[in-house]
């Protein structure tokens, strides 16, 4: 008799096994995606050009680019940043010169950025050594204007 109920479909766990399971549990992979797509959303904003600049209004349409461009800012202080990094007058145009040089040569765009209360004397001073070095398509930035 106790041989019988060792045998027996309730007696124990070892003669039972589970069946093989098919289906791909995707609701960790949804959680994941979904937590993923919040930090992007939220960080997206935070990768645009670090130097916070207060840039004057006009009317002017943007310009179609196909490459990421070469920006040249100039804060309130009288700082010269290519990109994000600050960089001291003396040192602009050799810096310029090399970034050119590996990016397309003196033919490559410069989108300038100077803040509506930046000294006028520096930017000009800025541009003045620019042209003076051989680049011919420097681009003013501004934002559109707003209202009528």
């Amino acid at each position: 008799m106790a041989m019988n109920m060792a045998g027996s479909p309730g007696g124990g766990r070892r003669g039972r096994r589970r069946a093989v399971m098919a289906e791909i549990n995707v609701t960790p992979m949804v959680d994941v995606m979904l937590v993923l797509l919040i930090i992007f959303m939220v960080s997206a904003p935070l990768l645009t050009v670090g130097v916070p600049l207060d840039l004057p209004q006009t009317q002017a349409k943007s310009l179609e680019q196909d490459k990421t461009p070469l920006q040249l800012s100039v804060d309130v202080k009288g700082r010269v940043f290519i990109n994000d990094t600050e960089v001291a007058m003396n040192e602009l145009v050799p810096k310029l010169k090399a970034i050119t040089d590996a990016r397309g040569g003196l033919d490559e765009r410069i989108f300038m950025r100077a803040d509506k209360k930046a000294d006028y004397g520096t930017v000009a001073r800025v541009m003045g050594q620019l042209s003076g070095a051989g680049f011919k398509r420097l681009a003013l930035v501004t934002e559109v204007e707003q209202g009528s």
